[in-house]
């Protein structure tokens, strides 16, 4: 005999739950990427002098080295945790790997409402196994960080323009246009220049709400770059011309050839620029590049929803033409958030192409796409190899190899002039100071300027020195030549 008791029907999943499902690939992705620094870059990876410059200023125990016009305050915030409880430099690479992969994680997330979390996932991938993504997400450098909050903001951003309702989008904009603001105030300029257009010409995104919440996003970022300006430099018209003077002058210069020379891995700051350009086919992804973005942008306008791909790259393309057309050197690193926010239409092309075709040719066109993006990462994963080589050969503490030339730590403390990477003089509490790239000896308190030294050697001088009672000499640790400096 049947039991005529009715079965209670399947309850339906909750939002929460579907939610945390469609969010597994985003996690999977953001896994791999921390795992990924932190078998391939992280063991073995010193400080950088950029990175020791930004680590120096919150670290404890190590006076603050001298910071330049060109920076900004970002990276001293994001590290600041962790320097006040350990000077571990592997510990300061397993936790900025950590991070990394969270803001990976978030800066997709702020997206579901706009595109499926597979387009997701693949522009996540996309991202996350270039070479440069990875040899930088442990480093203590800004520009990645300005990849994640920036990718971040223009998706909130489009969640807060085409859905007036949407709150969370407005406060989420403000302050992700804050942090790309806090880590480089001029990328957050250039970046926000589309988004300013667009609400100013889009009728339906026409809301004082959505200018104002721009400006609000980059005032409170850039506060503290403001702060420095009127407190350190006398005006902002004045530190842009320190900054430009430091970069070498800005203005007219195509540097597209000279990114094009950072590409395999083989420099990772080209200043000047000189070098010859290696294994051309490291470079091919960087032509396919825009024309993926372009076919996504036209993928999404027969989808009608042209915002969702256009103003990424837009973003994308504004940030990066400073760093292709005004500056006359390159770094691979440069271009990060430029990539991040071409990863989305890119995506978008790559995942239109099995639906495109005939049905019976889609497995095989989803496999060509798999293909194609396994061949990407796998190249990009030996370029890496190289590039994680020499950063290691260009970042080692030199002090400790050197014994026979020991660093006397003046009395009353002191500041180190080197034209180097490497700052010795770290090691007994100086402070620094880099001629080199712009800075004067003049400028300090108690230093006057003499001759310069040999640029394989460190020269300190005491810190409370009368004016002009204190000549920069070559006696003190012998450190290798190193190539130029950037911000």
């Amino acid at each position: 005999m049947r039991s005529t008791v009715p079965i209670p029907p399947r309850p339906r999943p909750t939002r929460a739950a579907v939610a945390a499902g469609s969010t597994l690939p985003l996690v999977a992705v953001a896994l791999a990427f921390t795992l990924a620094q932190l078998l391939f870059v992280a063991p073995g990876l010193h400080l950088g002098w950029d990175e020791s410059v930004y680590v120096s200023q919150v670290a404890r125990h190590i006076p603050s080295a001298y910071f330049s016009a060109p920076r900004a305050r970002g990276v001293p915030v994001l590290v600041a945790p962790l320097a006040a409880l350990t000077t571990s430099t592997l510990a300061l690479r397993i936790y900025l790997a950590v991070l990394s992969g969270g803001a990976l994680f978030l800066a997709l997330w702020v997206w579901r409402r706009l595109r499926p979390v597979p387009v997701l996932a693949l522009a996540g991938v996309l991202f996350a196994g270039l070479w440069v993504t990875q040899l930088y997400g442990p480093q203590a450098m800004p520009n990645l960080w300005v990849a994640f909050a920036g990718l971040a903001a223009v998706g909130c951003f489009l969640r807060a323009a085409q859905d007036r309702a949407d709150r969370g989008a407005l406060l989420q904009l403000g302050c992700a246009l804050a942090g790309v603001a806090l880590f480089r105030p001029s990328d957050a300029v250039w970046l926000t220049l589309p988004m300013a257009a667009a609400v100013l010409l889009v009728p339906h995104w026409r809301r004082l709400a959505l200018f104002a919440v721009i400006v609000a996003g980059l005032a409170l970022g850039g506060v503290q770059w403001i702060i420095e300006v009127y407190a350190s430099y006398g005006g902002i018209a004045a530190r842009l011309h320190r900054s430009s003077a430091i970069e070498g002058g800005i203005g007219w210069h195509i540097a597209v050839g000279d990114i094009l020379r950072t590409m395999d891995g083989g420099k990772m700051l080209c200043r000047p620029c000189t070098r010859t350009w290696h294994h051309a086919g490291a470079s091919v992804w960087w032509f396919v590049l825009p024309l993926a973005a372009a076919g996504g942008v036209l993928v999404a306008a027969r989808a009608r929803r042209l915002a969702t791909a256009l103003l990424p790259a837009l973003c994308g393309l504004s940030v990066a033409l400073p760093y292709l057309l005004l500056i006359d050197y390159a770094a691979p690193r440069f271009l990060l958030p430029a990539y991040a926010l071409a990863a989305i239409p890119v995506a978008d092309c790559s995942l239109s192409l099995p639906t495109s075709v005939r049905p019976g040719l889609r497995p095989a066109a989803l496999a060509l796409v798999a293909a194609l993006v396994t061949a990407q990462t796998v190249s990009q994963h030996v370029i890496l190899t190289h590039a994680v080589r020499i950063s290691a050969a260009d970042n080692g503490d030199y002090a400790p190899r050197h014994p026979q030339h020991s660093v006397r730590r003046p009395i009353g403390g002191c500041h180190c002039r080197t034209d180097g990477v490497r700052h010795p003089g770290g090691k007994v509490g100086c402070g620094a100071e880099f001629p080199g790239v712009g800075e004067q000896p003049g400028e300090l308190p108690g230093v006057r300027k003499g001759p310069r030294p040999d640029p394989r050697h460190l020269a300190c001088c005491p810190r409370r020195a009368r004016q002009g009672s204190c000549v920069w000499s070559s006696a003190t640790a012998r450190v290798p030549p190193p190539p130029s400096l950037t911000r």
